[in-house]
């Protein structure tokens, strides 16, 4: 090829290249930004079949949406006004403690007990000491540290309201923004278009709500089983059964992780009898979900093979994190029914 113009052409390039990286650098300080949208666009076709579920039970479509908003925000309020109260008391219910705290541990048993099984050049009566008196020195600096900490609960907290205000406005107007999309498209193919778009939301919807199941599942059997063990001194049964709903929202590691997170906190609030028994619990509970509850839901909700779950899920978590583990398998659901309406149709004809 001839170039008539070297320094024009270079030019156009280096200016394509400062375009590319503009739009790059616009795209990560907007990062936050896409996620809460993402987040919010993938709750709202969540809640989608809600709608078109009251629809069909003769609600107008102005009162099925109200009645879902509804339900979202006594939902919210609910949670709040039930999580908050509870973390803020455990949190000064620590602060108040933890002097006598130190000083029963440094007095036990124990100590002495521990102390005759340890070398001689260990002395743990000296360690805890040492502790209790680095954490009077230092309260300032643990303080502002939790000052810290709570900034940063603040800022989730302020997402999680940003994103509810953004559900509410997709849920209410998500109809009108279909048919937008739909405009967009060429006359000839949008019938096309719109059959497999209206698919693939329907699929959105339906894997949600089935999440939405497993999480609710597990936080009222987490309620009921803490609370029954509370006769034997189990505490914050509320609490730990929100944390169950949380963290099982999440496919795959989530009912995992919150389960480890439960025992754990058992174990250093209750003692080990107890956490044995709520670990038994989670371990029989999460083969019921993995081999009864998940098949049954999902296979109405979404027809993805196991491997491809795995793969989907792994990958979304780690480009995105739980927004990217959350949303990749009905990306996947999603991509298997364009490969096996457009792709292959088109293939066969060939």
């Amino acid at each position: 090829m001839k170039i008539q113009n070297a320094f024009r052409l270079g030019l156009l390039g280096g200016l394509g290249v400062l375009v590319a990286v503009a739009i790059g650098g616009a795209i990560t300080t907007l990062s936050t930004i896409i996620t809460y949208v993402g987040a919010a666009l993938f709750i709202a076709l969540g809640l989608d079949p809600a709608v078109s579920w009251l629809e069909k039970h003769k609600f107008p479509r102005w009162a099925a949406i109200v009645t879902v908003l509804v339900g979202i925000l006594a939902v919210f309020a609910g949670l709040v006004f039930a999580v908050v109260p509870v973390i803020a008391d455990q949190v000064n219910n620590l602060i108040t403690n933890l002097p006598d705290f130190i000083t029963t541990v440094s007095t036990s048993t124990w100590i002495s007990d521990t102390q005759k099984n340890l070398p001689a050049w260990v002395d743990l009566n000296q360690i805890i000491t040492n502790a209790g008196t680095w954490l009077k020195d230092n309260i300032a600096t643990i303080g502002g540290s939790l000052f810290t900490v709570g900034l940063g609960i603040a800022s989730g907290v302020t997402g999680l309201v940003i994103i509810l205000i953004l559900t509410l406005y997709f849920v209410a107007s998500l109809s009108s923004m279909k048919r937008g999309l739909y405009r967009l498209v060429p006359a000839s193919k949008r019938p096309r278009f719109s059959d497999l778009a209206e698919q693939i939301s329907a699929s959105v919807g339906r894997y949600v709500m089935g999440q939405a199941t497993i999480a609710l599942a597990n936080g009222v059997c987490s309620f009921i089983f803490l609370s029954i063990m509370q006769i034997f001194g189990a505490k914050y049964p509320a609490l730990f059964a929100f944390i169950a709903f949380l963290f099982a929202l999440v496919p795959l590691v989530g009912t995992l992780s919150g389960s480890l997170i439960i025992t754990l906190s058992t174990l250093l609030l209750c003692g080990p009898g107890v956490a044995l028994w709520v670990a038994i619990y989670y371990l029989a509970y999460m083969q019921i979900e993995a081999y009864i509850i998940n098949p049954r839901v999902m296979t109405r909700a979404v027809k993805v093979p196991g491997a491809i779950v795995v793969i989907a899920a792994l990958a979304g978590g780690a480009l995105l994190g739980i927004l990217g583990a959350l949303i990749a398998i009905p990306v996947a659901a999603a991509i298997l029914l364009i490969i096996d309406q457009v792709v292959v149709p088109r293939q066969n004809e060939l």
